[in-house]
C-alpha cells in the first residue's frame, strides 16, 4: 500500500488507544452508555422547542407561524447531527486512476467476494465484529450493534503532518482502517471520535443514495444473525 499514516496494532492492541489512557475502553456497556448520552443531548436540544411550540399554541393560536418555526428547529437539529454522522462515509476526492485501481485491488485481497462486490457498488466495506457489524469508509466507520436500532458513527482523521497523507488513494484509506479494526476492535472505537449515535433510519436519510445498499446489507446481516440463520 502507499506510504501514509495508519493505525498499527502491537500484540493485538492499538498504541493509539494506549496513548489515550483517559478514555474508557469501548465495550458493549460503554456503547449503551454513549447512546444514552446522545439521546439525552438530543432531547436537551429538541424538547425546549417542542415545549415552546405547545405553549405558544395554548397561549395564542395566532402564534401558529412561530410555533411551526419552533417545530422546524426541533426537527432540523437531529438532522444536522445525522448529517455529521453520514459524513464519515462520504468519499474523498479521487487521485489518479492508476493508484486508485491498485489500491482497490489490494483492498480486494483483504475481503471476500460479497464485500468486494458491495465495495464496487457503494465504495464501502462491511466487516463483522464483536460489537456488531461495521461499515468502513475512507474517513471512518459506522457500527450497527445487534438488534438495537441505533447507529454509531466514528470519524478518524488522517494525520496531515505525515508525508503523503493527503495523497492516499481510497482503497488504502479503507484498508488501513479495516486492518486496525480487525486487530483491535475496541481500541479502534476508543481512538475514533464519535460523531453521531442515533437512529439508523435518520442516518440512512442523510447517507448518499448510492451508499444506502451498504447500510441495508449490514442490517440484513444483523437480522439474519439474530434469527440464527447462517
Amino acid at each position: 500500500m502507499a506510504d501514509g499514516p495508519q493505525l498499527v496494532a502491537v500484540q493485538g492492541l492499538l498504541p493509539e488507544a494506549e496513548a489515550l489512557y483517559w478514555r474508557p475502553r469501548v465495550d458493549a456497556a460503554r456503547l449503551r452508555h454513549q447512546g444514552r448520552l446522545w439521546t439525552l443531548c438530543a432531547a436537551f436540544h429538541v424538547v425546549p422547542f417542542v415545549a415552546a411550540a405547545a405553549l405558544l399554541m395554548w397561549a395564542q393560536p395566532l402564534a401558529l407561524p412561530v410555533a411551526l418555526a419552533c417545530l422546524a428547529h426541533a426537527w432540523i437539529i437531529p438532522e444536522l447531527y445525522a448529517q455529521r454522522g453520514a459524513n464519515v462515509l462520504r468519499p474523498r476526492p479521487r487521485r489518479a486512476d492508476g493508484p486508485e485501481q491498485r489500491s482497490v485491488g489490494l483492498l480486494g485481497d483483504l475481503v471476500g467476494h460479497e464485500p468486494r462486490e458491495l465495495h464496487a457498488r457503494t465504495g464501502l466495506v462491511l466487516e463483522p465484529g464483536l460489537l456488531g457489524t461495521w461499515i468502513v469508509g475512507e474517513a471512518g466507520a459506522v457500527l450497527l450493534p445487534g438488534r438495537r436500532r441505533r447507529a454509531y458513527c466514528y470519524c478518524i482523521k488522517v494525520d496531515a503532518s505525515h508525508p503523503g497523507a493527503s495523497q492516499l488513494p481510497s482503497g488504502d484509506r479503507i484498508a488501513h482502517l479495516l486492518l486496525a479494526l480487525r486487530s483491535d476492535e475496541q481500541g479502534f472505537a476508543t481512538v475514533a471520535n464519535l460523531s453521531f449515535a442515533g437512529a439508523r433510519w435518520r442516518l440512512r436519510r442523510r447517507v448518499r443514495r448510492e451508499q444506502r445498499p451498504a447500510l441495508d446489507a449490514a442490517v440484513f446481516r444483523l437480522d439474519r444473525s439474530s434469527s440464527g440463520v447462517r
